[in-house]
């Protein structure tokens, strides 16, 4: 593991539980080890201490070096839990007594509202591929099922063939803590899928969407293919994958879905993380009286 001596073999051991005992995916689990090892390289570089030497003082003077990065509250909050939690493993294994990170306060978060888009954006970028090159028809259908489910970029490109049910339009996603959901899709979706599907070669990958090397395509390559419909239509930059989830749930909602129902579908263990989306749909109902009422 990088950045970990071998002195700190419990480090290993605190990731192993992670994402065996836990069930956390292997993205999750490896942004709780950079958090780690940036804590550890600041240890190695600022002071003399082992990390089951550290105290409530030093963990200060990390939070305050993390701001002088002009990082966000929200991203040092996220470095404290990644500590904090693999303080309370050393506890709960009898490797230290007490954590040096239980009296210490969290910076107050920003409140900040995810960027989704409109409902025109989206048609300008779903209809963006052209269908007869088969690499943009593949991009199509991959568009089409983030916007018409809302799921992940992850979850999208692991998916498997065994995981769609297109009599039903249905698929089975695994999402976050290999918690599975199942997620309706519409007629414009299925009609892109078995496009795609029609022209897909032979091979030996389990997963439906695959690369020129006929292997799964990675987020990476996805993201890729995205920006080059985004210059293509002269759309935002800070356009993602992702940015589709916020749209499928905002748009959701503004045509009337009920909030536990979008919670369902995103695979959110917290209504809590849901309700983002109900500030932006009442952004644009603002938005939208401002512009159009008389005396708005």
């Amino acid at each position: 593991m990088q950045n970990l001596n071998k002195e700190d073999a419990n480090l290993r051991s605190f990731l192993d539980h992670l994402y065996i005992e836990k069930g956390l995916s292997q993205n999750t689990v490896k942004a709780y080890e950079a958090d780690i090892s940036a804590f550890i390289n600041w240890i190695k570089e600022n002071t003399k201490l082992k990390l089951k030497d550290i105290k409530e003082e030093n963990i200060n003077k990390y939070i305050s070096y993390l701001f002088e990065l002009n990082l966000k509250s929200s991203s040092v909050n996220r470095k404290i839990s990644s500590i904090k939690s693999l303080y309370m493993f050393l506890v709960k294994k009898n490797i230290l007594k007490n954590s040096p990170v239980n009296e210490i306060i969290s910076p107050k978060q920003e409140k900040y509202l995810p960027f989704s888009m409109s409902e025109d954006e989206v048609d300008k970028l779903l209809n963006s591929p052209k269908l007869s090159n088969k690499i943009e028809k593949r991009d199509k259908a991959m568009i089409e099922m983030l916007y018409a489910t809302g799921m992940r970029i992850s979850e999208l490109v692991n998916l498997k063939i065994t995981d769609v049910d297109t009599q039903r339009c249905v698929v089975k996603v695994l999402g976050k803590g290999s918690k599975e959901r199942l997620i309706p899709f519409g007629e414009a979706a299925l009609e892109s899928l078995n496009a795609y599907l029609s022209d897909r070669e032979e091979s030996s990958s389990k997963e439906i969407f695959l690369s020129n090397r006929r292997t799964k395509i990675s987020r990476i390559a996805f993201w890729h293919r995205i920006k080059l419909y985004l210059s293509r239509e002269n759309l935002k930059n800070s356009i993602s994958p992702h940015t589709l989830r916020h749209a499928f749930a905002t748009h959701l909602l503004n045509r009337g879905a009920d909030l536990r129902s979008v919670q369902l579908l995103l695979g959110h263990s917290d209504l809590s993380t849901t309700q983002i989306y109900t500030h932006i749909a009442k952004q644009r109902l603002s938005d939208v009286l401002k512009k159009h009422h008389p005396r708005g």
